[in-house]
């Protein structure tokens, strides 16, 4: 393994695959890489040494998100089993089993009592993160289930799934609230608005849509993309949604009309993620194109393109301070870029 230093950029290496996810723990002091190797690593941001080497799945790791207090990590993996790791020693403290199949999307709870796993299985599964035990599972999805977003009270669970609905469930109970139905594709990604008010989805349909949480009416579809919509986003700063897709666009909406705001061009391939900054002043794209885009988000000027990787960059994200920003890539490696 080794730290490479570049202009503007730190790259993280030392994975044998692919780097799927890159996380940021909630004071930014470390990082979290998932892999195609089986492993996931943890990385001091401050000098790129890295701290520990998550191993003991069996099969490819698709994220490992950091709890909202800082002292776990869940990973998911095509082995069918999350595990929670201890960030201060990087031991495995809990293999959650009950999955049937790949285990391909996480989410923590708000207060960090709750993980969400969602699989190929077509369920989703609730897990006490202090007994590590199922609290429930939740059946109802007939696809594969891409993803999961807990309402910012933690009230609610979306789901995000292959069969083109999202579902939105009672955390407490397990119930299935609502069924959001519309899409023609595959949902591939939920987000909840900041006030917890809206939800976005992002479809294969080359569609976004935004709907109301209390009634499960879509108030808006948007329209504009000409192909796949990977990712979707809320800004933190003002209500406007962000989507990226695979034509190579990312485009930035009015949430209240729907109306699109501007079109952000630029890459030469698939856009995969969008992002903004804790403040909401920068969005991030990343591509399959290598590269990585930062817009001005209040002009849409695109004030940086961020090179290096030779691979696909498949995942990104913003550290709480707004001071770097981390990138995973199909290369084996991941970098962190000072902004």
């Amino acid at each position: 393994m080794s730290v490479i230093e570049t202009a503007g950029a730190r790259v993280l290496a030392g994975h044998t695959g692919a780097v799927n996810s890159v996380a940021f723990s909630p004071d930014g002091a470390r990082l979290s890489t998932a892999s195609e190797d089986k492993t996931a690593r943890v990385w001091n941001t401050a000098t790129g040494d890295l701290v520990h080497t998550l191993a003991g799945h069996a099969d490819a790791v698709f994220a490992a998100p950091f709890s909202p207090d800082g002292r776990r990590i869940a990973t998911v993996s095509a082995d069918l089993t999350p595990r929670l790791w201890d960030t201060s020693t990087g031991a495995c403290v809990m293999e959650l089993t009950g999955h049937t199949i790949a285990v391909f999307g996480v989410a923590f709870s708000p207060d960090g009592r709750v993980l969400a796993t969602t699989s190929y299985d077509e369920t989703v599964r609730l897990w006490d993160t202090t007994a590590g035990t199922t609290l429930r599972v939740l059946e109802g999805h007939s696809d594969i289930v891409y993803g999961a977003a807990f309402s910012p009270d933690g009230r609610l669970l979306a789901t995000a799934s292959g069969d083109g609905t999202t579902r939105l469930w009672n955390v407490a109970t397990g119930a299935c609230v609502r069924v959001l139905t519309g899409h023609t594709g595959i949902v591939s990604a939920v987000a909840f608005s900041p006030d917890g008010a809206l939800i976005a989805t992002a479809s294969f349909d080359s569609t976004a849509r935004l709907w109301e949480v209390s009634t499960g009416n879509c108030l808006r579809i948007l329209s504009g993309h000409s192909d796949t919509v990977w990712s979707i986003t809320f800004s933190p700063a003002e209500r406007v949604v962000a989507s990226a897709s695979e034509d190579a666009t990312a485009r930035v909406w009015d949430a209240a009309s729907g109306t699109m705001i501007r079109t952000l061009e630029g890459h030469t391939d698939s856009a995969f993620v969008v992002a903004y900054s804790p403040d909401g002043r920068l969005l991030a794209t990343a591509s399959s194109d290598t590269t990585v885009r930062l817009w001005e988000s209040a002009s849409g000027r695109c004030i940086r393109t961020l090179e290096g990787h030779t691979g696909a960059v498949s995942s990104l994200a913003f550290s709480p301070t707004d001071r770097q920003l981390a990138t995973a890539s199909t290369d084996e490696t991941a970098r962190i870029w000072a902004l």
